[in-house]
């Protein structure tokens, strides 16, 4: 990079401005969400919901230089980012299982505003991997962060690889209160329904949903830019391999051994990225798993009628206009 590409790099500025929203900071809101004793943050443009340490730093982000040879994951959360970061970490290092097994995830393919999401105390603070960490990586790196796009660098899909993936929302809504429930961070409180009517509200963490999703949806045809749903790959994991490999060379046999070593059952109990040591740190209660199950069409197990029908509409208000559809339910999922 030349010294006046650097010089601009400098300059950038993120033209959003994060205000700390007043419901979070109130009594009812603080007894659902005890560990944001903070309150939450709103940026404007955008709404975009987060924690007031991101606020601070939301420009170190924005300032970064991708890299030509960078793989960017891009998921609202619970959409399939730890499955999707081990394939494309896999497809950047000739399918070495063996060393992705000695490697914890957070280590090869970096959560990229983790450390602006609470403090960190002891080992885990050693063990986030920052914005100035990220920078300092060797090539070829895989960052996976769950910002909207207009919150990552301006230049990063002309300079990168982005590979996007969406969920349909009623699972994620789902997963997302286990989640809540599970993440010490959070400290959640309260009921699957009552997190729905937050989530609905663009009130939760990295919310609003929809337009993390539409952002990403009207780019899908960018020459960098790969776009997939979570519901393709539980429907056939190795055609869906075989499209973000596209341009690679892989054998029928690398193909089986990614596949195999993708398959849910397998990757729930694969240590190196089920994040159940974060529970010998104290980030994670005891109670529940980070790969929790990871099925199509959950939800069913969890909404009533009365929530099913508002969700519904909430979807439809919100998709009205545009031409992307999800898929809530799967006959045959691998």
């Amino acid at each position: 990079m030349s010294r006046f590409d650097d010089e601009k790099f400098k300059q950038l500025q993120l033209k959003v401005k994060f205000h700390v929203i007043p419901n979070t900071r109130l009594k009812k809101f603080s007894k659902l969400f005890t560990g944001y004793t903070l309150g939450l943050t709103k940026g404007e443009p955008g709404n975009f919901v987060m924690t007031p340490m991101y606020a601070e730093n939301a420009d170190k982000i924005y300032r970064m230089k991708p890299r030509s040879d960078d793989v960017w994951l891009l998921t609202f959360p619970k959409c399939g980012t730890t499955w999707t970061s081990e394939l494309l970490w896999l497809l950047k290092n000739d399918c070495d299982t063996d060393t992705a097994a000695k490697i914890p995830l957070h280590a090869r393919t970096p959560f990229l505003e983790m450390g602006y999401l609470s403090v960190m105390e002891g080992p885990m603070k050693k063990m986030i991997m920052t914005v100035d960490k990220v920078e300092k990586l060797p090539s070829p790196r895989v960052i996976r962060p769950h910002l909207p796009m207009y919150l990552l660098p301006p230049e990063l899909l002309e300079t990168s690889k982005v590979v996007y993936v969406a969920r349909n929302p009623k699972d994620v809504i789902v997963s997302y209160y286990f989640h809540h429930k599970l993440i010490k961070s959070h400290g959640y409180t309260g009921t699957l329904e009552e997190l729905a009517e937050y989530f609905m509200n663009d009130e939760v963490l990295y919310s609003p949903f929809f337009p993390h999703v539409l952002d990403a949806w009207s780019k899908r045809n960018h020459p960098n830019m790969h776009f997939m749903f979570y519901e393709d790959m539980k429907r056939d994991l190795r055609g869906e391999i075989e499209k973000v490999a596209k341009f690679q060379s892989l054998t029928d046999e690398q193909l089986d051994k990614l596949r195999e070593h993708l398959r849910f059952d397998n990757f729930q109990k694969n240590e190196s990225v089920n994040n159940e040591s974060a529970k010998k740190f104290g980030v994670m209660n005891e109670d529940g798993r980070f790969i929790r199950n990871g099925k199509t069409g959950d939800w069913k197990n969890h909404f009533s009628p009365e929530l099913n029908k508002r969700i519904d509409e909430w979807v439809a208000r919100n998709l009205e206009g545009t031409d992307l559809k999800f898929v809530t339910e799967l006959e045959h999922q691998d």
